[in-house]
């Protein structure tokens, strides 16, 4: 006859769970495996990055991109000053690195958080700095409109060129978005109103496309060349497509060619929604040419171009000429 089995204490009662779990190595072999893939499975970091950054920035949203993302950058995005602050006290890197090469200027600039993106750039931060897609933080200032970094950025010696062809451009990105204020300080800085990107055409152009008034009256204001787009087409085949009466009316009166051809050999008026008020504006400026006082003025425009508008007042001209000239 087996003899009884004692009774089990508490501790012991635990114990058979304790026998069918894994051992406490494994135990922490497998709490580090799940570390690591929480670490390279940014799913819920994104879930957190706002809407802005995912189509400004598509490749940075990308499997394992935000996984690298330091404290400073995090500080720099949401505003942090005192945080960020701190982060550089306890000897954070002004230009520590994502492996997208986005720095915490990118991401102050695109936040438009300017105390940050000063702070920024008196611990030394790179003005130009490019990530892997050559967006640069003046290009996230534009991306943003913020007006007040776009200034300490340039205070500080920010580039208004590209570097590449095939790179972003900060101008073009203004005046996609409608930025006139960002355009109007770029320009002032020695940016280019005839930038030309492959994709993208001239500033002007991608302004008439978007049917952003402002930004087109601020280039052509300073001189941009009416008739340069994308290839052969031109801003007024842009803004007659849109059916953009406002953009059409500005660009005749900087003396936009009505009779240049596309790529598929049509005019600005064949390209305009027939019936709309872009295709009657243009059938009416058809038949009434400008005058030889309009004309004289565009073609000295054209003549002293862009870079040198700004000498007009210099020049021994009478005062009313000069504004006459100035003036469009």
């Amino acid at each position: 006859r087996p003899a009884p089995t004692p009774p089990l204490s508490c501790s012991q009662l635990s114990e058979p769970q304790r026998r069918d779990s894994k051992p406490p190595r494994e135990h922490a072999e497998v709490r580090s495996e799940m570390s690591r893939k929480r670490t390279l499975e940014p799913a819920g970091l994104l879930e957190q990055v706002p809407e802005r950054k995912r189509c400004c920035w598509g490749i940075l949203t990308s499997q394992g991109s935000w996984a690298d993302r330091s404290p400073l950058h995090e500080a720099a995005s949401q505003g942090r000053l005192l945080a960020l602050r701190t982060l550089l006290a306890q000897g954070y890197h002004a230009n520590i690195l994502t492996i997208d090469h986005v720095t915490p200027l990118h991401e102050a600039c695109l936040s438009g958080h300017t105390a940050c993106v000063r702070t920024l750039i008196n611990e030394g931060a790179n003005v130009n700095a490019a990530t892997i897609d050559g967006i640069t933080p003046l290009y996230n200032c534009c991306t943003s409109g913020s007006i007040g970094c776009i200034e300490l950025l340039l205070k500080n010696g920010a580039q208004t060129h590209i570097q590449h062809a095939h790179f972003p451009s900060a101008l073009h990105e203004a005046c996609k978005r409608g930025n006139s204020q960002c355009v109007e300080s770029l320009l002032s800085h020695g940016a280019n109103p005839d930038c030309q990107l492959p994709l993208l055409g001239s500033p002007l152009y991608v302004s008439c496309l978007h049917k952003q008034l402002a930004c087109s009256r601020v280039l052509l204001h300073r001189g941009a060349d009416v008739n340069s787009g994308r290839e052969r087409d031109t801003p007024l085949h842009a803004a007659a497509s849109q059916d953009s009466a406002d953009q059409v009316s500005l660009l005749l009166q900087y003396g936009a060619d009505v009779n240049c051809k596309d790529s598929r050999g049509q005019r600005p008026v064949e390209m305009a929604p027939p019936g709309g008020k872009a295709h009657c504006l243009l059938t009416a400026f058809e038949g009434s040419p400008q005058t030889l006082s309009q004309l004289c003025r565009l073609r000295i425009r054209k003549l002293l171009g862009w870079s040198r508008l700004e000498l007009l007042p210099s020049l021994p001209l009478p005062p009313l000429l000069t504004i006459y000239m100035q003036n469009i």
